[in-house]
């Protein structure tokens, strides 16, 4: 690895720390911001030479501040949900002021995740705002490299285990985009490019898009991830007027957003890729859905789980 401090902004969820804990692996020395630093991942927290900063990313003057004596930066911030000003003020805005930053420090080095889908002309404002972002780093003059992963999963993630979830409560899943297709990409594999990326030239000036080896629809995986847990479940899909409403329902309702008006809008294309997963430059193939899958969402897994908690509770 020929960078030895690099900054992870938006670095401090799910898919930041794997990428935190590969980076770690080729002997980094990293910086992730945070705002509240209490609140992160003690994953986080005892990774060696890792650095949590309680810094406002979206502060110029702290931002610059935050990356002096960095030579390369990781940018991944991205929000779900949220009207137009704040997509564009976190997917456009904050990286206008990343790259400004590390132009002030004489940092070249960046790699930029983006989406797949991210286009400035798609269906929804979280689509169109990615495209944005991607634009202002191809055109930023920096050392860049954009990778365009399509959805994630993994232990800890956000979208089979929350099919998982639904599986327990709800005895049929009602679901938008029922027949929209992705090609899932597994957390560590997403980790491992951004890795792959700092280690080769090959990859300045690139945009990769990253998939899993098989396509599924949405219900097929929705149905996966309940039949895994223990609680198969029909899914019943819902027309896109009806997804909508449901959608507008679900903002104004206390708690966390499960799905938006814009999330139904993106729904309207699929989420898959023409190109094959560029294999030749990472140095792996990505793994398939189904082997990595069953280890954290299995109802097996989580009695062995649940059996070596009570044996370490009972030699406490």
């Amino acid at each position: 690895m020929k960078f030895q401090r690099i900054a992870v902004i938006g670095g401090s969820g799910f898919l930041g720390t794997y990428i935190a804990e590969r980076l770690v692996e080729q002997d980094v020395e990293l910086t992730i911001p945070s705002r509240r630093r209490e609140r992160n991942k003690l994953e986080l927290i005892l990774l060696p030479k890792t650095q949590l900063e309680e810094t406002d990313v979206n502060d110029a003057a702290a931002l610059n501040k935050l990356l002096a004596g960095h030579d390369a930066v990781v940018s991944m911030v991205g929000i779900l949900h949220g009207n137009a000003k704040s997509f564009e003020a976190a997917h456009v805005e904050l990286v206008k002021k990343i790259v400004d930053a590390m132009k002030a420090n004489g940092i070249r080095r960046l790699v930029h995740i983006s989406a797949l889908g991210a286009n400035e002309n798609g269906p929804s404002l979280y689509q169109q705002s990615k495209g944005r972002g991607e634009r202002v780093v191809m055109q930023s003059g920096l050392d860049w490299t954009i990778l365009r992963p399509s959805v994630v999963f993994g232990r800890g993630d956000h979208f089979l285990n929350l099919f998982a979830a639904l599986g327990k409560t709800l005895p049929v899943l009602p679901l938008a985009g029922a027949d929209t297709r992705f090609a899932p990409i597994w957390v560590d594999d997403v980790a491992r490019a951004v890795v792959a990326c700092f280690a080769s030239d090959a990859t300045l000036g690139q945009r990769y898009e990253l998939t899993g080896p098989k396509t599924y629809t949405l219900r097929e995986l929705a149905r996966y991830a309940t039949e895994l847990s223990g609680n198969p479940r029909h899914v019943i899909g819902l027309p896109h007027s009806v997804a909508m409403l449901q959608a507008g329902l679900m903002e104004i309702l206390p708690g966390p957003t499960l799905i938006s008006r814009d999330n139904v809008r993106s729904l309207a294309v699929d989420n898959v890729s023409d190109q094959p997963f560029p294999a030749d430059v990472m140095g792996f193939a990505p793994a398939e859905l189904e082997t990595v899958a069953p280890k954290y969402l299995s109802r097996a897994e989580f009695n062995a789980n649940l059996s070596r908690y009570r044996e370490e509770a009972g030699r406490r």
